[in-house]
């Protein structure tokens, strides 16, 4: 393991962040960008190596504090959701900082003339990462290594809800960061409102809508650009094609994982009628075999606070209140719900309509609606008449149908198992709408936290500034019309060929 410099310049780097302010933080973080200037590709390798050793020496420690945090949470998803689930990133983020940080040579016809272009891509100084508390440490570092990638300093504030895994992290990191180069924010320093007030480079969220938009609303104050990496009520689309046993199968594994407080979980699936009794049970079959037991299963993660725990409850009693059918796997007649083990049996929901809470508000828990459909324009409208999701789920052939439902919906990806676009780092991982905007993960996340700054040269023998200023030359006006004439023909070829499709 590489030790850093502190502060001082000194090896070791045993400089806590809690011994300055966040403001201090920044101020540190931007003098000595300024003062080092853009790194090379051998530092940015060496910042992203030093984030996974971070985790990984440590591993064993981060989920015993994630246990405890939760109350109840399977130690295999910690390490694999928390720990090595950020290493696919990183190790793309290492091996394509070189290729990704050199100039892009771009118009090689203009500059055969004498007009050359071409892009730099700079990092942009100080970047703020606020972490989410489901997956504290992946919605975190993963974007921290992008943004190292890109050359940047990292502020990194993880969930003060999740505060042993936080403390766990913000003890060990100076054994690996000096603070000029990545700072922990705790509690200690303040809330997430005062995070957000920072005149950073760029504001990196991953949460809820609603704290998101309060979150964009302070950063905006200062121009600060943001990425805000949302939730929403995911749909599931079961084609006439799907397998139903393989889809119910699927998708109540998918509601389950981190007993559902996943921002890519399904919220509510679309079935054909004639296979909803079918579904709902193969559903309901999944579940009793998956858990025999809940109260006292290690492996059954816990909602993570009383408040989320009340929250999810009250929705599900308001939606019973208004008409709608429940069916939950109460394994034994254990005491379930548990306000005690904060512990919600795996629950579905069917005769659900408007009005009732749940139909708007994301659950974020176990819980799963199911609606029948005699034809798929009515899970198209239902869909895109409500916020655009982070994801949607399709479950059946890449058909005309599969088509149908891409083209007249939005959502921040479409994938048919679980979280599958983030099994490797080509593809972009963001919302769109109240789902977030802003994407990262692989070259995405280094374009998120880089600036493509155009540098443009001339060796042309006649001045475009010359030609743009007054007084207007003869020659000036002909070089206008002949760009008249040239602009007007192509355009009406354009039309003409528009006209023959």
């Amino acid at each position: 393991m590489t030790k850093p410099a502190d502060v001082t310049g000194t090896t070791g780097g045993h400089v806590s962040s809690e011994t300055h302010s966040m403001t201090e933080l920044l101020e540190i973080q931007r003098a000595a960008f300024l003062r080092d200037g853009i790194p090379d590709a051998a530092t940015r390798i060496d910042r992203i190596t030093r984030l996974s050793s971070l985790l990984l020496d440590h591993a064993d420690e981060i989920a015993d504090a994630l246990t405890i945090d939760f109350g109840s949470r399977p130690r295999d998803l910690s390490i694999a959701a928390d720990i090595a689930g950020c290493m696919v990133d990183l190790t793309h983020q290492r091996r394509g900082v070189r290729e990704w940080m050199a100039d892009t040579v771009s118009a090689r016809v203009q500059g055969a003339l004498g007009f050359k272009q071409r892009v730099r891509h700079d990092p942009l100084g100080v970047v703020g990462i606020m972490g989410p508390w489901n997956f504290p440490l992946q919605l975190t570092f993963v974007p921290a290594g992008s943004a190292f990638a890109a050359g940047n300093r990292v502020l990194m504030r993880p969930s003060s809800i999740t505060a042993r895994t936080t403390e766990v992290i913000a003890r060990h990191a100076p054994d690996y960061f000096s603070i000029e180069e990545l700072a922990v924010i705790t509690s200690k320093h303040g809330g997430g409102s005062d995070f957000a007030k920072l005149k950073v480079d760029h504001l990196f969220f991953t949460g809820s809508p609603e704290v998101g938009a309060s979150v964009a609303q302070e950063a905006g104050k200062n121009l600060v650009p943001v990425t805000l990496e949302l939730g929403g009520k995911n749909p599931a689309v079961v084609d006439v094609s799907a397998d139903i046993d393989k889809a119910a199968t699927m998708l109540a594994d998918a509601r389950m994982v981190n007993g559902g407080q996943v921002c890519l979980c399904p919220d509510y699936v679309f079935v054909p009628e004639a296979r909803l009794g079918e579904f709902t049970d193969k559903m309901m079959a999944r579940w009793t075999a998956n858990f025999a037991t809940i109260y006292d299963n290690p492996e059954y993660t816990s909602t993570i606070n009383q408040k989320n725990y009340d929250r999810i409850i009250g929705l599900i009693d308001d939606a019973v209140s208004l008409g709608a059918d429940k069916r939950q796997v109460i394994p034994g007649g254990e005491p379930l719900p548990s306000a005690e083990r904060r512990k919600i049996p795996p629950t579905l929901l069917t005769g659900v309509k408007s009005g009732m809470k749940i139909t708007e508000d994301e659950v974020f828990g176990p819980v799963l609606t199911v609606y029948p459909y005699r034809d798929l324009t009515e899970a198209i409208s239902y869909i895109a008449s409500h916020p655009h999701p982070l994801t949607m789920y399709w479950r059946g052939d890449d058909n005309d149908n599969f088509v149908r439902l891409a083209d007249n919906t939005r959502s921040g990806s479409i994938i048919n198992d679980f979280a599958l676009h983030m099994f490797g780092a080509e593809l972009p991982f963001g919302g769109v709408g109240r789902s977030g905007m802003g994407a990262y993960h692989g070259k995405t996340g280094f374009d998120t936290f880089s600036h493509a700054r155009a540098v443009a040269f001339s060796t042309m023998p006649v001045s475009i500034a010359e030609m743009m200023a007054p007084p207007f030359t003869n020659r000036d006006k002909r070089m206008t019309n002949l760009q008249m004439k040239l602009w007007t023909k192509l355009n009406a070829r354009a039309q003409k060929k528009a006209r023959k499709r």
